[in-house]
């Protein structure tokens, strides 16, 4: 069972959550878990597409529902990018009734390909290993180096508001895993107006020591946002998640932050194993998916 933290900040601010939209979402959760998936489960369309940014040309896939036009949602991938398992997820977000932008993050680098050097390998790779990491270290860098990340979202909200499977009088949801949790911070922060909700999964370094540490920009944000905690991101530093409660608290942000009983990257299913031990935890992905889920349904209706 996972430890839940929860902060239902109730401030004054006209963004504020109120307790009964937390009783809302926690209890639309608990539909989507005990349902296993979506009723709706709408047809989706998938299209590799190209994206124009300040740096460059992304490369990204495009996931939609076949009819009508729907809240956008930006997918930041873990560190290892773009590839079969996110475009999973995009497709089954999509299939929620939402129009999915899945980018390539280190398309500054490499283009997103299974030869790539880090996912070609991937199910042996270690976090431990230098060499191994001697390989990601300078696509993740790619990304999260200077404003890179504001840069990417600015330019990944407007391809996602010039679609017209994207209905733009809805706010956008965006969610990220790992590497990809920050990012959704930062985005939430660069696209304030437009961000209505952030969902971040085991992701890493939210918290710093830094000046630039993605939970300060939490006066920036308008969105209402998700948390989940890796019980072994927790235990290695456990004072996060409550400069995380305090900051957005801080901010009349509304925040949720939960600690899993799963290991850093449990909700992506082609995660490599750690010491022989398989990472992916399924109940806890489909509970922190339930989350997901409800989180989008009450923030960008």
């Amino acid at each position: 069972m996972a430890d839940e933290i929860k902060d239902n900040n109730t401030a004054e601010a006209s963004n504020d959550l109120s307790r009964r939209d937390f009783v809302t979402m926690s209890v639309a959760a608990g539909i989507a878990m005990a349902a296993g998936a979506s009723a709706a489960e709408m047809p989706v369309a998938e299209k590799n597409v190209e994206i124009k940014t300040a740096d460059g040309t992304c490369d990204a896939v495009f996931i939609y529902p076949t009819t009508g036009s729907h809240p956008g949602v930006l997918v930041w991938p873990d560190a290892f990018g773009l590839r079969p398992a996110m475009r999973d997820i995009g497709k089954r977000i999509a299939a929620e009734g939402y129009a999915v932008l899945v980018p390539n993050p280190f398309y500054r680098a490499a283009k997103a390909t299974v030869d790539s050097p880090v996912i070609k390998d991937q199910a042996n790779f270690s976090f431990s290993n230098q060499a191994d990491m001697a390989k990601l270290q300078p696509l993740m860098a790619s990304i999260t180096g200077g404003d890179n990340a504001e840069k990417d979202a600015r330019a990944f909200i407007a391809f996602l508001d010039a679609q017209a499977q994207v209905n733009k009088a809805k706010k956008m949801g965006t969610q990220g895993y790992c590497m990809g949790g920050p990012l959704v911070v930062r985005t939430a922060a660069a696209v304030p107006e437009r961000v209505g909700a952030g969902a971040s999964f085991h992701g890493g370094g939210l918290v710093t020591n830094n000046p630039n540490s993605p939970h300060l920009l939490a006066p920036k944000i308008k969105a209402r946002m998700y948390f989940g905690v890796a019980k072994n991101d927790d235990e290695r530093q456990p004072d996060a998640k409550d400069k995380l409660r305090e900051t957005f608290a801080a901010a009349h942000v509304p925040a949720e932050i939960e600690v899993y009983g799963s290991l850093h990257g449990w909700c992506v299913p082609d995660m490599p194993a750690a010491n022989g031990n398989p990472i992916y935890n399924k109940p806890d992905a489909e509970k922190a998916w339930g989350k997901l889920v409800a989180l989008y349904k009450a923030a960008l209706a």
